[in-house]
């Protein structure tokens, strides 16, 4: 098998899962009971938790466990909004967000909220200009992902948390799923309030995740009840998955800088092969994070072309997983002003660095067999 779907979900790391059954097993009581058996349990959920701090260089108490990115991207953007709204209503997101991001601003603007879509360059960047031109007096978040989920496409978030340190009053949320391990930002520096992290996407098991909360920052919970997470997430701790996150975040930190090379050569190889194909337009821009690679096949339906693929073990998608059933169209790269036949006939290929450069020629190899197959069929 050829998985090249990385973005969707990546193969959980042995150790993780080892993680997860061995605290599953061996710790199971609940972190809020007062006898010894819940007390190990609470203690060995706050060294996760200041081993994650010290892995993502911030303070304990700015990390806050979650179910993964959808989740910790609610929390934060529906938890400044409704904290802030006697102060503003006013939210600037982008036009390529995560679903999560631009359903949750929808759900906003149900109550009163007024969200502005930052427009985006052919290439699926925000422009510094735009923010810059959006602010308003009323304004209270921004919202912007740090490496598209389906371009590949990295936003210039340093430049972008810049502008709002200008404004003290203004929440700076970045969501950091796709660039987790893969893209360097320092929280800090970057002026970042809030920023969201998904295991599942760091070979890490589905259902976990973080988000930071920088100090100060006041959040109203989307959850009541026992008062766990600081207040921000109640509800009984998934101390096993918090766990396995944490293992997750450790090993794909400590071979961050190996993978990332290994993900670039991969990039310059799969693209030097697809442009060799005569049907094939890349998409991604040549400065996206490597390990996504975008491509239109004008003509051909994306869903045969899959389909086609996976009945030779080779999987990739069309868009972002939590998109791909809603629409023949790519909202990102509809976005991006790119004609219809680009816009309905996009795949994505994502990559982790377990895949090999063979991984690389034989989907190159079986893409070009399927394409002139169809070709034969349709012509």
């Amino acid at each position: 098998m050829i998985y090249l779907d990385n973005s969707a979900t990546t193969k959980p790391f042995p150790e993780v899962v080892q993680s997860f059954q061995k605290v599953a097993e061996q710790y199971y009581a609940n972190p809020s009971s007062i006898h010894r058996f819940g007390s190990e349990a609470e203690r060995l959920l706050l060294q996760s938790k200041k081993q994650a701090a010290q892995l993502l260089k911030v303070s304990p108490e700015e990390v806050i466990f979650t179910s993964g990115g959808t989740e910790g991207n609610n929390i934060a953007i529906k938890g400044i909004a409704l904290e802030h709204q006697n102060r503003g209503k006013h939210i600037i997101t982008s036009q390529i967000e995560h679903p999560s991001v631009i359903q949750a601003c929808g759900a906003l603007e149900s109550l009163g909220f007024e969200v502005t879509y930052l427009p985006v360059t052919e290439t699926g960047s925000v422009r510094i200009d735009d923010i810059k031109a959006s602010i308003r007096p009323d304004t209270i978040l921004i919202s912007i992902m740090s490496v598209n989920n389906e371009l590949g496409t990295v936003q210039p978030i340093g430049e972008i948390g810049h502008v709002v340190k200008q404004y003290p009053k203004i929440f700076f949320h970045v969501d950091h799923v796709q660039g987790l391990g893969k893209v360097d930002i320092d929280f800090y520096d970057c002026g970042i309030d809030l920023c969201t992290m998904s295991g599942h996407k760091i070979h890490g098991l589905n259902g976990t995740g973080a988000l930071f909360v920088k100090k100060g920052t006041t959040l109203f919970p989307l959850h009541h009840g026992g008062g766990q997470e600081g207040a921000y997430r109640a509800g009984t701790e998934n101390l096993a998955g918090n766990v396995s996150f944490v293992k997750a975040l450790r090993m794909i930190m400590e071979q961050k800088q190996t993978a990332v090379k290994k993900l670039e050569t991969l990039n310059q190889r799969l693209r030097e092969r697809l442009a060799a194909i005569p049907y094939v337009i890349i998409n991604s821009p040549t400065d996206a994070a490597a390990h996504i690679v975008n491509i239109s096949v004008p003509g051909f339906k994306p869903e045969v072309i899959i389909h086609a693929l996976g009945e030779n073990d080779i999987y990739i998608s069309t868009m972002s997983a939590c998109s791909s059933k809603r629409s023949d169209e790519s909202a990102v790269l509809a976005a991006c002003r790119l004609r219809e036949d680009r816009t309905t006939s996009a795949l994505r290929v994502s990559m982790s660095f377990e895949n090999t450069q063979e991984d690389v020629d034989t989907f190159v190899s079986e893409l070009k067999k399927v394409l002139m197959e169809l070709n034969k069929v349709m012509g």
